[in-house]
């Protein structure tokens, strides 16, 4: 990703923090936790049954740019 593509006037630049959600602390919707889950097999790594939104979200992102998955 390009210095361009994450600069202010970027529309990535407008995504909210996770950690700001309002419903981050609910459980991951399903379609996260599938997604995570198949990430998380390609890393190698285990991710937990009650991960909430937000964290969810967080590890989803570290893991595709860990898989590549992401660009």
């Amino acid at each position: 990703m390009s210095e361009a593509d994450t600069g202010p006037d970027s529309p990535r630049s407008t995504e909210k923090d996770p950690s700001d959600w309002v419903t981050g602390d609910e459980p991951a919707t399903g379609a996260q936790k599938s997604y995570l889950h198949t990430l998380a097999r390609e890393a190698g790594e285990d991710v937990p049954d009650d991960i909430n939104k937000a964290d969810a979200s967080k590890k989803i992102d570290e893991l595709q740019d860990e898989t590549g998955r992401g660009q």
